[in-house]
């Protein structure tokens, strides 16, 4: 597969690029990509939840009344967690949800998400560029030019740019990434892959 190369006024500048089908036209495996998206959202918890349990809740320790001839169940606390106040039981404690995963697997599963986005003709290549000034209009015009206006789009650069990062960064639907940085998370995400020429051309020569 082959796509047009655009400059950021929306023209073909005549140029194209050979997708590899290593990475672009491989049989997607959808149990990668699942694991490698959970481990990802996996790593975003905080893990911090706790809840007291019974031991932990302040209160008196006496006997609340007497253990026979009450006509109800007997109680010995207060911080039992049959009453209002009282511990929680099995509650939820500190952990760490990340698991392992092998980068075998975490590359299948992102060169599967980018064949999904290569058979649904959801990849555009765009030339390198720079922005002298950030400027969220000039950036929203490129978008506009490139016809992904309203379009949830991942923007990925073989290196870090502030000036098109600081751009970006206000836009609800779009996202500066590098290809350091390109996850299948944000991939699978995204409607819209836009690839710098540069980038497109690093990540088949690495892969």
């Amino acid at each position: 597969m082959e796509l047009a190369v655009y400059n950021k006024e929306g023209e073909d500048t005549g140029r194209k690029v050979s997708l590899n089908n290593a990475i672009f036209g491989i049989e997607p495996n959808d149990h990668a990509i699942y694991l490698d998206v959970k481990l990802f959202l996996a790593n975003q918890r905080q893990g911090t939840h706790k809840s007291k349990e019974r031991w932990e809740i302040r209160g008196s320790t006496r006997k609340i009344k007497r253990q026979k001839g009450t006509g109800t169940a007997r109680a010995g606390s207060i911080k039992s967690p049959v009453f209002v106040g009282g511990g929680r039981i099995f509650g939820p404690k500190p952990r760490n949800y990340s698991f392992k995963l092998n980068k075998k697997v975490k590359h299948l599963a992102r060169i599967s998400a980018l064949t999904y986005k290569a058979k649904n003709q959801n990849i555009v290549v765009i030339e390198d560029f720079q922005m002298e000034t950030p400027k969220t209009k000039e950036f929203v015009e490129i978008q506009k030019n490139l016809q992904i206006e309203g379009k949830k789009s991942l923007f990925v650069f073989a290196e870090t740019n502030k000036q098109i990062y600081l751009s970006s960064r206000n836009l609800q639907k779009t996202k500066v990434v590098t290809l350091a940085s390109l996850n299948t998370y944000n991939i699978m995400d995204a409607s819209v892959l836009v690839f710098s020429e540069s980038s497109i051309n690093v990540l088949q020569q690495n892969s």
